[in-house]
């Protein structure tokens, strides 16, 4: 790989930077939907009830656009002499009185709300301000979303689940955000009007759960088609998404064309100039090497603008459009003028339909291929697109940003985004030293075209710890002290301060969630791979660490045992506990068959298949939210029948295992699942041990492709399974803990102070 610039402030990008950074900082476009003040305050005050029932009523809400200044978003807390409310929240937007309602709530009442539940006990009578408290943004944006989490989390969400997101979202202070639902209703339209008959169309559409890459152009058929009921059922809810999002003052962000075509296309057009990309990941022509407009082909700006002008005609437009041309695919050719004219195209089509358009682009294709995006490419590929009518999201700015070789995306603005997450992992993970420091030190960069702070994780519903300090650090100027900000942390989350807990909390901060250089949290953990004898059990912390948090959160569920914070918290960390003792015994069992010591095999293998993970399930079935039932029947639950109810509970069930027909990318989407450890992990390890005890036995050697062929047999089984499992917990999660702590805590803590898993 050719060395990069240093991230030294070199030529600067010139006097155009100060327009570019203008038409980003100017107030938002008037919103097509009329989102006007009151309309803001009448959404924002149904956010409140819907959050806090009666006790609503004691706090005033308010929206004054001037409040910002023609400026970043701001909020007001102030407690009215003698009036009946104990504060009045003005926000410039929804989104900013919501925002400025949860700093009250957090910091003054001491309540919380994340993923895995909401701890809003409220003070009686609520907390009056001794002074008032005024809050502006550092930038622009507070951005969320990945084009994965489309998939990986979204696939199967009913509007109930979407409006406690948006509410999440708003609280958060988020203010930019995708609503890619329903987008191939209108592909769907589009198609059809140019002569595709419906075949051609089913045959390009993958499945739901595979959605996010179809869309981005790397897969096409994959667990398809799409049954009619699916889009009628999409529109309705990106009706209803959109409108949501836009009465609390948030910009939605629309699809765009990225260039992408269904094979049907060439027969309807037959001298249209479009070649077929390569393969993305593990996968063939079968089911990917979509095909590629070429930019000057006059048929790029015909589909580009259709598609955007009947997106625009039913929900509206914000002007902000996504377009992703080559997410993990190596362009036809480097040559900085194609690629130049490839974006151009892009950004040409969406103007075709909105004069107004600014196009948000995804920066994962600089860092994920660095070979080939050297500073002509990526530099002529952002400067197709006049400076400031482009949004990067330096999408893994924690660990890789790109901001920094690239002298600010070369005049583009920029959005420091963390990724955190991939495939919506299990895994206590985070990076909270360069999280509390990286987007401050981006605004401090020369010439920085840095434009706001976002969360862009490719899986939701895990690590509500690493979500809730980005998105307070999305309204601060400054770092925060991070061991005092978790002690916090911790009782606002239970609703009253405990030492063990917090202490517990301190642990986890310094050790697992302080993962330095850089880290990518693709869950290695031998548990969730496919066995072999050489699996990678490195940590990035000190395994005791998570043992001793794990000993004090049970010293504390006698206090906080009624919570359901608490609870989600002692499963979460006694299963990343028992993750790390299920690399102690793979370490054993792999250490017994080098050695050929089938008596120590034998017991190592025996209590990991049929002690340590049939207890783990048992754990994980314990909580509504670690149940395998719970992603497959919300899966079904989107069926209008039988027939779809099988197919979509086959796409939630290949995503979290194989992930393509042959495994193509294995395990990328692990959880740990109650009814998943037991009945596809468990099964996995199980069928390992034998085929090496097996080995020892009859004296020949271990193949790890005969075995490869053996597991896929039962990880296969596994996805075609009829077997239904629960979407209702069972079992009492501090017992079920308590049970493994004694089990395994001592011989686990000596083990990790003898040395490294």
């Amino acid at each position: 790989m050719a060395a990069r610039p240093g991230p030294g402030p070199g030529p600067g990008p010139g006097p155009a930077l100060g327009l570019a950074l203008a038409l980003l900082l100017l107030p938002p476009p008037p919103l097509l939907a009329g989102a006007g003040d009151a309309r803001q305050e009448a959404a924002v005050r149904a956010l409140a009830r819907r959050l806090l029932g009666p006790r609503a009523a004691a706090v005033e809400l308010s929206v004054e656009a001037a409040l910002a200044a023609g400026g970043p978003d701001t909020y007001r807390l102030r407690s009215p002499a003698g009036a009946a409310v104990a504060v009045a929240v003005t926000g410039s937007s929804g989104v900013a009185a919501a925002a400025g309602l949860y700093r009250y709530l957090r910091d003054f009442c001491g309540c919380h709300l994340s993923w895995s539940g909401a701890q809003l006990r409220l003070p009686d009578p609520l907390p009056r301000l001794r002074a008032e408290i005024r809050a502006s943004a550092p930038g622009r944006y507070r951005y969320y979303q990945n084009a994965c989490t489309q998939s990986y989390s979204y696939a199967w969400w009913d509007w109930a689940r979407w409006e406690r997101e948006i509410d999440w979202m708003a609280l958060s202070g988020i203010n930019l955000a995708p609503a890619f639902a329903g987008q191939e209703a209108a592909w769907q339209r589009v198609y059809r009007s140019l002569g595709l008959n419906q075949s051609e169309i089913d045959g390009y559409f993958t499945g739901p759960a595979f959605l996010a890459w179809n869309r981005m152009g790397n897969l096409h058929g994959w667990a398809g088609p799409l049954p009619p009921a699916w889009h009628l059922k999409q529109l309705y809810l990106q009706y209803r998404i959109v409108e949501r999002m836009r009465s609390l003052g948030m910009i939605t962000v629309l699809p765009a064309f990225a260039g992408h075509v269904p094979q049907g296309v060439l027969r309807v057009f037959p001298h249209v100039n479009a070649t077929r990309l390569g393969g993305w990941s593990h996968f063939d022509c079968t089911y990917s090497c979509t095909y590629l407009l070429d930019p000057e082909d006059p048929m790029f700006q015909v589909i580009g603008t259709l598609f955007l002008k009947e997106l625009i005609k039913e929900f509206g437009t914000d002007h902000i459009y996504s377009a992703d041309t080559f997410n993990e695919m190596t362009p036809l050719f480097s040559d900085p003028a194609y690629l130049s004219r490839v974006s151009n195209a892009v950004f040409r089509s969406m103007t075709g339909a909105d004069p107004e358009a600014l196009w948000l682009m995804q920066g994962w294709l600089f860092q994920h291929q660095p070979d080939f995006w050297q500073p002509a490419q990526v530099r002529a590929l952002l400067h197709g697109v006049p400076l400031g009518r482009m949004i990067v999201l330096d999408l893994f700015a924690e660990s890789k940003p790109v901001y920094q070789w690239t002298e600010s995306f070369y005049g583009q603005p920029f959005i420091w985004c963390m990724l955190h997450n991939f495939g919506g992992n299990h895994g206590l993970f985070g990076t909270v030293e360069a999280i509390n420091h990286g987007p401050f030190a981006a605004r401090r960069f020369p010439n920085s075209t840095m434009v706001g702070t976002g969360l862009v994780p490719e899986g939701i519903e895990q690590n509500d710890m690493v979500y809730e300090l980005m998105n307070e650090l999305g309204w601060r100027q400054e770092p925060l002290d991070l061991p005092s900000w978790v002690t916090r942390y911790a009782e606002r989350r239970y609703g009253t301060p405990n030492p063990a807990a917090a202490s517990a909390w301190r642990l986890l901060l310094r050790s697992v969630y302080n993962c330095t250089g850089v880290c990518v949290n693709h869950n290695r953990s031998p548990l969730v791979r496919r066995p072999s004898l050489h699996m990678d059990t490195e940590l990035w912390y000190n395994a005791s660490d998570v043992y001793e948090a794990w000993r004090l959160l049970l010293s504390a569920g006698a206090e906080l045992g009624s919570s359901p914070t608490f609870r989600y918290d002692l499963v979460d960390v006694t299963r990343q506990a028992a993750q790390q003792l299920v690399s102690n015994y793979y370490l054993s069992i792999r250490q017994a068959f080098q050695s050929h010591a089938l008596p120590e095999l034998l017991t190592a293998g025996g209590v990991l298949v049929y002690d340590l993970l049939p207890e783990l399930d048992s754990l994980l079935s314990s909580h509504s939210l670690f149940l395998l039932g719970r992603w497959l029947e919300s899966a079904r639950a989107v069926a209008t029948s039988d027939q779809e109810a099988e197919q979509y509970e086959l796409n939630a069930r290949n995503q979290v295992t194989l992930w393509g027909p042959s495994g193509n990318i294995l395990d990328y989407a692990n959880k740990q699942l109650g009814g998943l450890v037991l009945d596809y992990y468990g099964v996995r390890w199980s069928l390992f041990v034998s085929a090496l005890v097996e080995s020892l036995n009859s004296g020949s050697p271990f193949h790890q492709d005969q075995f490869n062929q053996a597991v896929f047999q039962v990880e296969r089984g596994f996805v075609y399974n009829k077997k239904r499992y629960p979407a209702v917990p069972a079992g009492d999660t501090l017992e079920i803990s308590r049970k493994l702590f004694l089990k395994y805590y001592p011989s686990a803590l000596r083990r990790s102070r003898a040395g490294p898993a």
